[in-house]
């Protein structure tokens, strides 16, 4: 059983890049911002990490003012030196994308590329034996590999690779430059566990005059930051408890996991049968971790309705007349339960529905790159 439980954590998220932190201020942030801030902004639940004592608060600050900085005068020269063509992604740099197919923050890298139409390799994860990234000391998915001649650059963590990745779409800087403005550090989660946190992983670093071209107004800049936020640290938590909350819910769920997975026969049936009664019974503690109601089906209605909510009427999208970050990644978090009863359910008690149609209905326009 306990093999199995640890099986059923690294899917729907478990093991998949944690939600890590930033707040939306007009420059990138000195440190990490706790992750109460814009969750009880837009209605998450959760408590705060804790840095790793004095030492790393005062080289937290160090390093986001030398990279805020450095990334300044970068963009100076950059603006100096690059053509005025865009910069084409897809022409020069080949990604490979190591993931589980139902991760839901690996789902939201997918619906970042499909959108934006950029050619990409997946590779499937074995969820046990991980051999397909044994070449990463970084042994949470998603990692994507962006391959430029006889260079590769890793890039670790969802949000991320989709701030990275649009950063150097707008503004040309080169990728192993990039990369730079999102230095890891170490923090404690709710539990007390060491994990890897991000700095201005809801940043993108562009200049002034690319920011406002892209964004029209700090507003829009700091809701698409606030609401991916909230998509890391509110609206996947609910992902597993909605899923496994009974245990035919359980069993439905690991039979997509194992059809869509990266499993052996032996492993395969231990996931099916073993795992979905380890993670029927884990999500009950989940339900209690995040304060969820007796029928986790509420939160998630309640979550559905105040995205939807923060649309509003008046646009088809919170970017806009096309998607913007936050819709991808609202989108790419709920489209892993597509075929089971909790996203049925979404469907049809909550107001959602047209929104989420028609960033299907974007992505799947957009042009064909693999």
């Amino acid at each position: 059983m306990a093999q199995a439980a640890r099986l059923a954590r690294t899917l729907w998220p478990g093991r998949c890049a944690l939600a890590d932190t930033l707040g939306g201020r007009p420059w990138p942030p000195l440190l990490t911002q706790s992750r109460a801030g814009f969750s009880r902004a837009a209605g998450g639940r959760r408590g705060r990490p804790q840095l790793l004592g004095a030492a790393a608060l005062a080289v937290g600050g160090a390093l986001g003012l030398y990279h805020t900085v450095r990334w300044h005068l970068r963009a100076q020269d950059l603006r100096a030196e690059r053509p005025a063509a865009q910069l084409s992604l897809s022409s020069h740099l080949q990604l490979t994308l190591y993931q589980y197919k139902t991760c839901p923050f690996c789902s939201k890298v997918r619906a970042f590329l499909d959108f934006h139409a950029l050619p990409y390799q997946v590779v499937e994860v074995n969820p046990v034996r991980r051999a397909e990234i044994k070449f990463s000391s970084y042994r949470k998915v998603p990692i994507l590999v962006a391959q430029e001649g006889d260079s590769s650059q890793q890039l670790n963590d969802s949000s991320v690779i989709i701030s990275a990745l649009k950063t150097h779409l707008v503004s040309g800087q080169p990728l192993d430059e990039v990369i730079t403005y999102y230095p890891p550090m170490k923090a404690l989660n709710d539990q007390g566990k060491e994990v890897t946190e991000f700095c201005n992983k809801y940043w993108l670093m562009l200049d002034e005059q690319e920011a406002q071209h892209m964004y029209g107004g700090k507003e829009a800049r700091t809701e698409e930051m606030r609401w991916r936020q909230w998509a890391d640290d509110w609206l996947v938590h609910l992902v597993s408890p909605n899923v496994y909350r009974t245990p035919a819910e359980a069993l439905a769920s690991f039979d997509y996991i194992v059809r869509e997975g990266k499993f052996g026969a032996l492993e395969g049936a231990m996931a099916k049968y073993v795992g979905a009664v380890a993670m029927y019974l884990i999500s009950k503690r989940l339900k209690s971790r995040h304060h969820l109601r007796d029928d986790v089906r509420e939160d998630l209605y309640e979550a559905a309705n105040k995205w939807v909510a923060a649309v509003g009427k008046d646009r088809p999208f919170m970017g806009g007349q096309k998607p913007n970050l936050a819709d991808l990644a609202v989108y790419g978090v709920l489209r892993v339960m597509e075929g089971l009863e909790a996203f049925n359910d979404m469907m049809q008690h909550t107001h959602i529905g047209p929104w989420y149609l028609r960033v299907e209905k974007a992505i799947a326009e957009a042009p064909a790159a693999h």
